[in-house]
């Protein structure tokens, strides 16, 4: 897992990390406010073609969902694993689950509980005390200290996307083996939703992620992903729903209608296969989310999703500004990726055996 940056290299990653993290955002943002809408009331309300920018929801144009508060919180759970490292005690899952018990407190609390030292500095953003449609199994399957395993899962029958929408910063873990970051999005998954495609697929998109992460074509990414599904049980729905996609890419120029073929996105492996699909298809990350949201179904993740993988391919720079500013917790979410982006390939300058940052270790508490 170790990787040596050259100064190129570290501001390529950086441009990837910020892509990620922002697209997703961006096409949460995009399909938040249409999210239970039929096609034919999404055209009716909207124009032929559907919605073209951010319409209001929540109260404001641009705002994120669960989608985003779920995966910045996954991101800020990996940069503790890391650094809690140094102290012997290795076990990401743990990690992350903690951090997903700190996004639980944002959907139950008023706000930040500043008696609690170890919170650190995102469970501090007052902005993210705010309920955008969270998913039942996530709230369950958080709704105690218990952690869910493979052997033992929460939600044992469920397979909702909230694995997946969730999953793309295990892919940002460039450094690891393709199968690691296959496992620890599998094992985190499992924490919220054990039916095997539920999990299967929060695997399936990290890999993809990881892949293209690492320059590979977004075809090729998908490939990979196939091949990590084949050697575990339960994969063939996953499985399925991934070949349809790379399949609809061959039946003619993309449509609604085509992305409603792959389903609603309200499983798994039906978010996965529109959100893929729109990827693979898109001209320009603003005709790609588009079209990721046009749909009767789960606008918001499969906007995300897109978002998350037109993001990592392409880099902040490709994502259209106007949306990029009008961005609910741009900021945040700008701060919480270089975070990322320095943990991973400078963190040894950060903590470690020989001197530590005080000011990172406040932010990121390894307690």
């Amino acid at each position: 897992m170790t990787q040596i940056w050259g100064r190129a290299q570290q501001q390529d990653f950086r441009s990837r990390v910020r892509g990620c993290l922002l697209g997703g955002a961006i096409g949460d943002a995009l399909g938040a406010g249409i999210e239970f809408d039929s096609l034919e009331n999404i055209r009716r309300n909207h124009g032929e073609q559907g919605v073209t920018d951010y319409v209001p929801a929540f109260g404001r144009r641009g705002a994120i969902t669960d989608d985003t508060q779920m995966t910045m919180f996954t991101v800020e759970g990996l940069v503790r694993a890391h650094i809690r490292r140094d102290s012997g005690a290795w076990h990401p899952p743990t990690d992350v689950h903690r951090a997903y018990l700190r996004w639980a407190a944002t959907q139950a609390d008023w706000g930040p509980d500043e008696r609690k030292q170890d919170a650190g500095w995102l469970a501090r953003e007052e902005w993210l005390y705010s309920q955008r449609a969270p998913g039942r199994a996530c709230l369950s399957g958080l709704g105690d200290e218990r952690m869910g395993t493979l052997a033992d899962p929460k939600n044992p029958g469920s397979k909702g996307c909230g694995t997946v929408m969730r999953s793309a910063p295990f892919g940002l873990l460039v450094g690891w083996e393709p199968q690691l970051v296959f496992q620890l999005a599998v094992e985190c998954a499992a924490q919220t939703h054990g039916h095997p495609t539920g999990y299967l697929a929060a695997g399936a998109f990290a890999v993809i992620v990881h892949a293209v992460a690492q320059g590979d074509p977004l075809d090729a990414a998908v490939q990979r992903a196939l091949a990590q599904l084949s050697a575990h049980q339960g994969h063939e729905e996953t499985t399925e729903a991934l070949q349809r996609a790379l399949g609809a890419v061959r039946q003619g120029l993309p449509t609604a209608e085509r992305v409603e073929s792959l389903g609603q996105g309200w499983t798994a492996e039906e978010a996965l296969a529109i959100g893929v699909y729109c990827a693979l298809v898109a001209e320009d990350v603003r005709h790609g989310l588009l079209l990721a949201v046009n749909h009767s179904g789960d606008s918001d993740s499969t906007g995300s999703i897109c978002g998350n993988l037109l993001g990592v391919q392409h880099g902040e720079t490709a994502l259209p500004p106007a949306w990029v500013v009008e961005l609910e917790g741009r900021a945040a979410i700008l701060e919480l990726a270089d975070d990322f982006a320095m943990e991973m390939t400078q963190g040894t300058a950060l903590h470690g055996p020989g001197a530590s940052s005080a000011a990172w270790l406040a932010r990121y508490p390894n307690a």
